[in-house]
């Protein structure tokens, strides 16, 4: 992840993409992210529109800093 903290990232950027080729930043299921953002263990989304949602990028480079330890 580039040290970038403006802006936001929507799902497959955070837990990547095969398809597309994108590297995910936190390796988990779709359905695990959810649970996490549900539970508080996650960032929590930030909706762009009714059917769109994404995460500041600061909450997750915060996220990957807090799970490296």
């Amino acid at each position: 992840m580039d040290n970038a903290t403006d802006g936001f990232l929507r799902l497959p950027q955070i837990i990547g993409d095969r398809k597309s080729g994108i590297p995910p930043i936190i390796p988990v299921s779709k359905s695990t992210w959810w649970a996490g953002c549900k539970s508080g263990r996650f960032p929590k989304p930030v909706h762009l529109g009714p059917k769109t949602v994404a995460w500041s990028r600061s909450s997750i480079a915060e996220l990957v800093e807090k799970l490296k330890g």
